[in-house]
């Protein structure tokens, strides 16, 4: 049995339809930190080096179990997005959006003990339509605190997904994990059967 290091509803709902059985164990991890030794790389590589990050902080305390880390951001025009602090920043942020394509990159990565056995970061490219005041003001009024935990203030399952128009991209990725490749690497590592 693996742990996932994350409190994520849609990643442990994604786990358990796959029929992968997994521990819930949340990584105390100050992101930002590891932000912070991350300047200048692209937002693909700062994914997967925080989905490491968070399963290492993990198997430090379980020695010998398999950690799956995960973490997505959210590139639009350039700047990256992360979860809002408050509701105002959550309408802030969805106005920015509106009519652009939000870039939220997916990534996963697996850690026994201190080595990272696999991680891989996945793209999903999610044109959101162009959202009047009055749309922004009733989205948030039926989705937050909800979309607060989320970056790019959206859940795809469930009133996010009135947000967008195309989403080019799996739908695991959207939802916060690349699973297809996670299911792979679990198969490899002997965790899955092939």
């Amino acid at each position: 049995m693996i742990i996932l290091a994350s409190k994520s509803q849609s990643r442990r709902a994604m786990l358990d339809a796959a029929g992968v059985a997994h521990d819930a164990i949340p990584a105390a991890l100050d992101e930002r930190a590891v932000e912070r030794g991350l300047e200048g790389c692209v937002a693909a590589e700062v994914a997967e080096a925080l989905a490491v990050a968070k399963a290492q902080a993990v198997a430090m305390e379980h020695p010998g179990r398999l950690v799956l880390g995960s973490d997505s951001l959210v590139v639009c025009e350039g700047q990256r997005f992360d979860k809002p602090a408050n509701r105002a920043q959550a309408a802030e942020h969805l106005r920015f959006f509106s009519g652009k394509v939000m870039e939220l990159h997916s990534a996963a990565a697996l850690v026994r003990d201190d080595t990272c056995e696999w991680s891989q970061a996945a793209l999903a490219q999610l044109h959101v339509r162009e959202l009047s005041e009055s749309f922004v003001e009733h989205y948030l009024d039926h989705e937050w605190p909800e979309v607060g935990h989320c970056v790019g203030v959206f859940r795809i399952e469930a009133m996010g997904v009135q947000l967008f128009e195309r989403i080019e991209g799996d739908q695991f990725t959207v939802l916060g994990m690349p699973l297809l490749p996670v299911l792979g690497a679990l198969r490899e590592l002997g965790v899955l059967e092939s």
